[in-house]
């Protein structure tokens, strides 16, 4: 089963095995902290905004149009930003290691 992980601002990380389904909704399941999914996935607050490690962006792919028209608002949003809703898990995704913006 993949694993992905989330690292906090202040560096601490939180691995989770259990990595089925969209990213917001696995953060949420396991209480990632910063991770807070408002809008429950359907790509329209921003509270799941992750910055993908540079490693890893080709593989999830940079953020889609409706992705970007959220993150625009985000003063700290980056090229490698996404929503972790829009992320699902897959076996090529395995170790997947993104940072999470709000503390």
């Amino acid at each position: 089963m993949p694993t992905i992980t989330f690292t906090s601002q202040n560096g601490e990380s939180t691995t989770i095995d259990d990595a089925e389904g969209d990213l917001m909704s696995l953060a949420v399941k396991h209480g990632v902290q910063g991770i807070e999914g408002d809008c429950g996935g359907v790509c329209s607050c921003g509270t799941c905004h992750v910055q993908v490690d540079p490693a890893w962006i080709d593989k999830t792919g940079p953020a889609t149009d409706e992705e970007r028209e959220v993150l625009d608002f985000e003063q700290s949003a980056t090229a490698n930003s996404r929503l972790c809703c829009q992320i699902e898990m897959s076996p090529e995704l395995d170790g997947l290691v993104v940072r999470v913006v709000r503390s």
